[in-house]
């Protein structure tokens, strides 16, 4: 896993070398051992790496293949790279590394931009053309690995994260109104195309985009579950299959050069995870848990089931407590980190664990995504039985943070705008295929809540410490086995009922039986005193007043009772307002 970046020049000067160069450095924490600059006329590539398969300088980046005619920078895991490399060195392929980097540029020569339906892994990469001119970018099919871009008339940018092309100059910094609607209503997510800020896109997941000389391109969208029901496998049988199929992507995500941990909450995900590895003999196996000081009477930790998990199966365990002082003093840090402006208090909590978690591995399995695959959230089960026809209503009554009636209180008349986010769930809802409505929920959150919430925020706050995470839950394989598997089996039990049978005899009852629980970082859930003080800093501050966004009333309704608002799934009003504006601040925009 790295960071890249890149500019092509489309009115025929050549690439502003210096700009990569300084979107390069704005990524040294994804990739702390090594960088390279590479440019030819129109285009300049920049890679920053993190040195995980094929340790030696043969695996540097930007990679160029001369015999080939192709220059590369990749950033991510292709694990099946070793079958692949066979493959094509059975077509007459030779290789002077043994990077997946490789394997890559090999692979997009044979099969060309369908090279992505022969990966197994996350990645996102740009590939070029010598000859013809040809820039191609891609992304893996569940958008773990991250690519915006900044397309002007004269060049295309892109790189790993959006502070990267600001740091790179020239960018339209005002704000995306659909956007900002969507992150005040879609529970603060801002599906791809969009980014809170106008003159940035990003790549959407199971995307190639082939860009031409001329500047025109195209999209080619590669995958998508199908959520067909699979009609081969009986209610006894499901189990079975959906635990074989996560013991093949634990298993492909052991591939590395380096020693690999797993971030071990004390959940059912995560512990199945650390449960398979021991089935599959892995010993020494060092496990990672955070917890954090009780406020507002909720408790901040999950030790009791962390500890239960790795004495069970003999983990080397680190247990990481970080107190009010420690977390008050990360949450620039974490904000920093942000691609986007994530309101979800697990990215300050990820980017603790994370800080700490680099100081001994470069490569973890997180249990990121089963809630989106297997039906682990509340809002699923409401929906069971809703007739297809109102799905995305009632979808909006659970899922959305706020109706869109009452942002004419929240919102400064000069960003209000029409009902986006309902406007975008009914279209998602209204696409053929997913017959029932919890289908439907599962195909929108599978495909885009998952991949610009959670699967974000753990890629931002982990690689803020040059940290691998590998997500065995998001294997695709995974996905469009679940996508298949009738929603009743998934609703039992509470959410997640076939993937906790399936778990039965191989993690401990008391991990399967116990209430669902979060990354609990109450200091943020319940403001006050000095977090408090922040988050009136953010609001009051002279670049917010100028910006405008919110209406004073409500703010200072807000501040005076911040316990009192919350959104519809519980989450801090105040705190969603504030880190909009920490974010914009933090980036000078």
């Amino acid at each position: 896993m790295c960071g890249f970046c890149g500019e092509l020049r489309l009115d025929g000067d050549p690439a502003d070398v210096s700009a990569v160069a300084r979107m390069n450095s704005a990524m040294t924490s994804r990739g702390p051992d090594g960088a390279g600059i590479w440019s030819a006329g129109p285009l300049a590539l920049g890679h920053r790496r993190l040195r995980i398969i094929d340790l030696s300088d043969r695996a540097a980046q930007p990679m160029i293949d001369p015999d080939l005619g192709l220059t590369a920078v990749f950033n991510g895991c292709i694990y099946n790279y070793k079958e692949l490399r066979e493959e094509l060195q059975a077509a007459g392929y030779r290789f002077f590394s043994t990077s997946d980097t490789e394997v890559l540029l090999k692979a997009y020569h044979r099969w060309g931009s369908d090279c992505v339906d022969h990966f197994k892994g996350m990645f996102a990469f740009a590939v070029h053309e010598r000859d013809s001119g040809v820039l191609v970018l891609g992304r893996d099919r569940l958008g773990i690995k991250p690519l915006y871009v900044a397309a002007t008339p004269e060049r295309v940018r892109f790189a790993s994260t959006l502070p990267a092309l600001l740091a790179g100059g020239g960018v339209d910094t005002s704000l995306d109104l659909v956007a900002l609607h969507h992150y005040m209503s879609f529970h603060s997510v801002v599906p791809a195309p969009r980014t809170i800020l106008a003159g940035v896109r990003k790549l959407p997941p199971a995307t190639v985009r082939t860009i031409r000389p001329d500047g025109t391109s195209e999209d080619r969208l590669y995958w998508r579950p199908g959520f067909t029901r699979d009609t081969s496998l009986t209610a006894e049988e499901w189990p079975s299959a959906v635990m074989e199929s996560l013991r093949t992507a634990v298993d492909r995500r052991m591939v590395a050069d380096v020693p690999v941990g797993v971030l071990l909450s004390g959940g059912i995900d995560s512990s199945l995870i650390v449960a398979l590895l021991a089935e599959a003999g892995q010993r020494d196996l060092a496990t990672f848990s955070i917890g954090f000081d009780s406020a507002g009477g909720e408790e901040g930790d999950e030790f009791a089931y962390s500890d239960l998990v790795a004495r069970e199966f003999g983990t080397e365990h680190h247990k990481i407590t970080i107190g009010d002082d420690g977390l008050l003093d990360a949450l620039q840090g974490a904000v920093g980190a942000m691609s986007e402006p994530m309101v979800s208090h697990d990215c300050v909590a990820f980017y603790l664990l994370s800080r700490e978690v680099s100081k001994h591995v470069k490569v973890v399995q997180s249990g990121q995504g089963a809630d989106e695959v297997f039906a682990g959230y509340s809002w699923y089960p409401p929906l069971a039985g809703v007739p297809r026809e109102r799905a995305a209503e009632e979808y909006a009554k659970v899922f959305f943070d706020r109706p869109h009636a009452d942002l004419v209180g929240q919102l400064s008349p000069a960003y209000l705008g029409e009902d986006h986010s309902s406007a975008f769930v009914s279209a998602h809802f209204a696409e053929p295929g997913a017959a029932e409505a919890v289908d439907a929920a599962l195909r929108l959150d599978s495909t885009v809540m998952l991949v610009d919430d959670p699967v974000k925020r753990v890629d931002n706050m982990t690689m803020a410490f040059g940290l691998e995470a590998r997500t065995p839950f998001l294997d695709h394989e995974v996905v469009e086995l679940a996508a298949a598997c009738p929603p009743g089996l998934k609703l039992a039990h509470d959410g997640k009922g076939v993937m906790k049978d399936a778990a039965r005899g191989i993690v401990p009852d008391a991990i399967i039986d116990r209430t669902k629980g979060y990354f609990p970082v109450p200091a943020i859930r319940h403001l006050s005193g000095s977090y408090l003080d922040l988050v009136r800093s953010a609001l009051t501050d002279p670049a917010a007043k100028a910006r405008g966004l919110f209406r004073d009333d409500y703010v200072n309704r807000l501040l005076a009772a911040p316990s009192d608002h919350r959104t519809t799934l519980g989450a801090s009003a105040l705190w969603q307002l504030a880190l909009l504006e920490l974010w914009l601040q933090n980036h000078g925009v």
